[in-house]
């Protein structure tokens, strides 16, 4: 008996062994390539690093919620109606503006056509078969797309550096990819074409329409050894019509206010979902609330809410994002038509 117990634990030590070499092996797989450059403020030279020395929460936290998690209610409506009417173009003193799912924008302005972060995979993972799983259709239906100019990517998590989606853009229509320090190296590896790299406070002209990158707060990684090894960002792109900031993914820090110094915001894309439980995700994800407060803080005459409602990434529910916005819009005193959430597929024109 005692030997049959003692092969029992030896025939799961060998395969809890097994499990944890290829756990290990797949997560060193899934790295994306490490930037390599000089030195600055915010990157030691191994990894990049959040305004006011700001770091998203380990490996011990995450444990933690993974075992007390309470998540909020989600319920797929994949067969929700298109609304979206193409439009090809916007000449350039106007701008259109297109929500298609998450944090991805048709952003229409200068008869110039630009995504951000485009996400129309299934899942947001390096698989197929696990992950977040999509709620909501994207808004717009992939051939329905109008020509794709630019590419805006705010840094390499599954959710906002789609490689499936960003391939189907790069043969469809061979657009200028924009991402932040690092990431240009995934791009040449598994996507192919143009990619311009761009740091912080860079500003540089994409098919003549000036775009600046500018701070975020969050971090990056696609897997176990690349951890905070590119750079994450916010974007103003710096059109005729007016400053269009697109935040990205970030936590609330003091960095707005100079953004809004140096690039004025006529309108602003503020996350406002996965930010439950609050103590786990506000150092890199913003509430609902606090993308109110940045809303005021950037004296933004409009904003729109970005990042929710598709993926179930935390523990809000799909509808808690817009709830709460509402609750911190009395609060704050900021009418809705100031920061408002469009549907899947709605164009608002300006």
């Amino acid at each position: 008996m005692i030997a049959l117990i003692k092969k029992t634990m030896i025939w799961i030590f060998g395969i809890l062994i097994i499990f944890i070499a290829l756990a290990t092996s797949t997560g060193f797989w899934m790295s994306a390539p490490k930037y390599n450059g000089p030195e600055s403020d915010h990157f030691n030279g191994k990894k990049f690093i959040n305004p006011g020395n700001v770091e998203a929460k380990g490996f011990k936290e995450v444990l933690k919620w993974s075992l007390n998690r309470e998540p909020g209610a989600w319920e797929p409506n994949l067969d929700a109606p298109y609304i979206y009417e193409k439009t090809n173009s916007v000449e350039k003193d106007k701008m259109a503006l297109t929500f298609v799912n998450h944090s991805t924008f048709l952003i229409q302005t200068a008869s110039l056509n630009i995504l951000t972060d485009p996400v129309w995979s299934e899942r947001t993972s390096p698989v197929s078969f696990a992950g977040p799983k999509r709620m909501r259709p994207p808004g717009i239906r992939f051939e329905d797309l109008p020509d794709i100019d630019i590419v805006l990517i705010s840094h390499n998590h599954y959710d906002h550096l789609d490689v499936n989606t960003l391939k189907r853009l790069q043969e469809t229509f061979a657009p200028t990819f924009v991402a932040p320090l690092g990431v240009k190296a995934q791009i040449d590896q598994e996507i192919g074409g143009e990619c311009i790299e761009m740091d912080w406070w860079d500003e540089i002209p994409v098919k003549d329409l000036p775009i600046a990158c500018v701070p975020a707060q969050h971090f990056s990684g696609r897997g176990i050894s690349d951890r905070d090894a590119t750079l994450w960002a916010g974007y103003v792109i710096v059109s005729d019509w007016g400053n269009v900031y697109f935040a990205g993914d970030t936590g609330y820090g003091n960095f707005f206010k100079e953004i809004a110094r140096q690039y004025p915001p006529k309108l602003s894309l503020l996350p406002i979902g996965a930010y439950l439980p609050k103590w786990f995700m506000s150092p890199i994800h913003t509430s609902p609330e606090d993308a109110v407060q940045i809303h005021l803080d950037m004296e933004s005459p409009k904003s729109i809410g970005i990042h929710y409602g598709t993926f179930p990434l935390a523990d809000d529910g799909q509808h808690e994002p817009i709830h709460d916005l509402k609750s911190a819009r009395a609060k704050h005193g900021v009418p809705e038509d100031a920061f408002m959430v469009l549907k899947e597929g709605e164009t608002t024109y300006f």
